[in-house]
């Protein structure tokens, strides 16, 4: 190599001559343009990934065909990733040393007519080419430390949702910080959806998470062998909009939750979302939401004792044959769902007032219940929420139109 007047050994040692400074002109340049290195990435940080970068310009070009160590812009990229740094303002950091770098050199031929053309078009050459290796050097560590942080993060916040739907929390996480973590907003109502899978492992709502965030509404999804289960945060005014995306997104039968506010009432949720799942026909993809009866959620967190109860109070009405057994209940239905008016029942069974109250009368003689006393009138609200689990209390009534009726409630 000629180290004579000239020659890129020559210019290596300018450049190492001025190569504090010129790391102190490249952090304050950084700092100047660029936020994240004013709040994200210490100045020390950045001052060491700049010298290294410059002593190993100069070492390139002191003597071009040695052996390049990439180490520094590997340990940069993963250190810049997990602090959160952006990938393109790490790029542009490089870059400003390699142009400082240059400038010197450029400077330098303009005062001294040195060095010469020759030397300076194979220093730009060479300074392309370190520009480049390091870049692709950078940008893949950068790359491979963000996919490991994306990995755990999945992990951990699969955990979490687990803990959140078992009601497991262990002792060093609250609810509230599983929320923070989860990036679930504060004082807002939460309802759990249970969506089953089509196959198995195939999520029943494919892309959910992304279509809801489209909106503005948050949430954490968790995949299981048969289930697609999420906690969905929703401000006022929001639940239309969750069912507009569900029903966009449904593919298999999907149950919601009643809403809640406290996260430890999760595993309930996810209980009764999937009582409302339940209670859609096997095969028919639709969205059904458990509703907001107090009555209805105590009903279908004891089915077995539901089930009972059911049998008890209304057992002489469903041993009736069908068509009988299906007008009385679909009455009984009618009057609790209009207040006890005869008159509004009616309507919206086709039939006169007279027949809803001869029905009624019906009801009364068959459980012993009427329908003018308050416990009796609760009992036989309770047997109805209970035949709407969808729990059949009698053999053959589930193909008969009892317990397969939507969830009024």
């Amino acid at each position: 190599m000629n180290h004579g007047e000239g020659s890129l050994a020559e210019l290596a040692d300018l450049a190492d001559a001025r190569l504090a400074e010129l790391a102190d002109d490249v952090v304050a340049d950084c700092v100047d343009r660029m936020d994240v290195y004013r709040t994200v990435v210490p100045r020390e940080d950045l001052r060491r990934s700049i010298e290294h970068n410059l002593r190993y310009i100069v070492a390139a070009l002191r003597d071009p065909g040695d052996a390049r160590d990439l180490s520094a812009p590997r340990e940069t990229g993963r250190r810049r990733a997990h602090q959160g740094a952006p990938l393109p303002e790490v790029l542009r950091a490089y870059r400003l040393a390699f142009t400082a770098v240059w400038d010197v050199l450029i400077r330098r031929a303009g005062e001294r007519h040195e060095p010469t053309r020759t030397t300076l078009l194979g220093a730009a050459t060479l300074l392309w080419q370190l520009a480049d290796e390091h870049a692709i050097e950078l940008t893949e560590a950068y790359r491979a430390a963000t996919a490991e942080l994306l990995d755990e993060q999945h992990q951990r916040r699969a955990a979490l949702l687990e803990a959140l739907f078992t009601g497991q929390v262990g002792p060093d996480a609250s609810p509230w910080e599983i929320a923070k973590l989860l990036d679930l907003q504060p004082n807002a109502d939460l309802v759990v959806v249970a969506a089953e899978n089509g196959a198995l492992a195939d999520a029943g709502l494919p892309r959910v998470e992304r279509r809801l965030a489209e909106r503005g509404i948050v949430s954490a999804w968790r995949l299981t062998p048969t289930l697609h289960t999420g906690v969905v945060s929703l401000r006022p005014g929001q639940r239309d909009e969750l069912f507009a995306v569900l029903r966009e997104a449904v593919t298999t039968r999907t149950g919601v939750s009643p809403p809640y506010q406290a996260l430890r009432d999760t595993p309930r949720a996810l209980h009764l979302a999937g009582v409302a799942l339940a209670g859609i026909p096997t095969g028919q993809p639709d969205v059904r939401a458990f509703g907001t009866s107090p009555l209805a959620a105590l009903v279908a967190c004891e089915p077995d004792e539901s089930e009972r109860v059911a049998y008890q109070v209304l057992g002489s009405v469903l041993e009736l044959p069908a068509d009988d057994r299906t007008s009385l209940l679909d009455t009984l239905h009618a009057w609790f769902d209009h207040g006890g008016s005869a008159e509004q029942a009616a309507k919206q069974l086709y039939c006169h007032p007279n027949t809803v109250r001869y029905r009624l009368r019906r009801i009364n003689e068959l459980t012993g219940r009427s329908l003018t006393q308050p416990f009796d009138v609760a009992e036989l609200a309770t047997a109805l929420h209970s035949l709407s689990l969808g729990k059949d209390p009698t053999p053959g009534r589930g193909q008969q139109g009892g317990p397969d009726r939507p969830n009024r409630h």
